[in-house]
């Protein structure tokens, strides 16, 4: 288990992540809540591919006909990139250098809190997870992480396993992880959890 955060000229940097539909962003919220500062990778990458986004153009000239007025079209450009390890790395070389940069201006304006989050999805898929202090792993029982997956517009039983089949297992992201956050519960029990991790990092107990 990682150790509260030492005086080390910087905030301690956790990585939360978790497989699709394990609630990871309810979580990152409640840190937020908190007041811990969360630099939401995803998030980065829809300003970035949105409209007017930073990377639209190099977007364009990668793939052409992926673009429009309203920035990167993700139905256009997933059949290039999905399955296309070519293609796919391709697109990362265009959007990590962005996404890292907009990491390190949030780490500027955050540079005096004694805790921050990275919330990355694939944080183990990557190989992020040496970029981090520690990694919390969000978790719930499989029976229900399909029930909310299944239960978001357009999604079928096939596009969730195409999904699993492109994420290290739950299992595994538990046992890798210095923290696990059970959202299997209520949601007053995880965000209780939450609470208990930020104070035992920021050395509050």
């Amino acid at each position: 288990m990682a150790d509260a955060p030492k005086t080390i000229g910087r905030p301690f940097i956790l990585g939360l992540t978790g497989s699709i539909g394990m609630g990871k962003s309810a979580v990152a919220a409640m840190f937020q809540g908190l007041g811990v500062p969360v630099f939401d990778a995803d998030a980065a990458v829809h300003v970035l591919q949105g409209p007017g986004g930073a990377l639209v153009d190099a977007i364009e000239a990668a793939f052409p006909g992926t673009t429009g007025p309203g920035g990167v079209d993700r139905q256009k450009l997933g059949p290039m990139v999905l399955g296309q390890p070519a293609e796919l790395a391709r697109l990362e070389a265009i959007v990590h250098p962005a996404v890292a940069t907009m990491r390190r201006d949030f780490m500027a304006v955050h540079a005096n809190a004694p805790l921050v989050v990275f919330d990355i999805p694939l944080l183990y898929e990557k190989g992020n997870a040496q970029g981090v202090d520690a990694v919390v792993v969000v978790s719930a029982p499989a029976p229900m992480q399909a029930e909310r997956v299944l239960a978001r517009p357009g999604m079928t039983e096939e596009k969730f396993a195409q999904i699993l089949k492109l994420q290290v297992p739950d299992a595994e992201k538990r046992a890798r992880a210095d923290y696990v956050i059970d959202t299997g519960t209520s949601l007053a029990e995880t965000r209780h959890a939450v609470q208990h991790l930020v104070h035992q990092l920021t050395g509050r107990e």
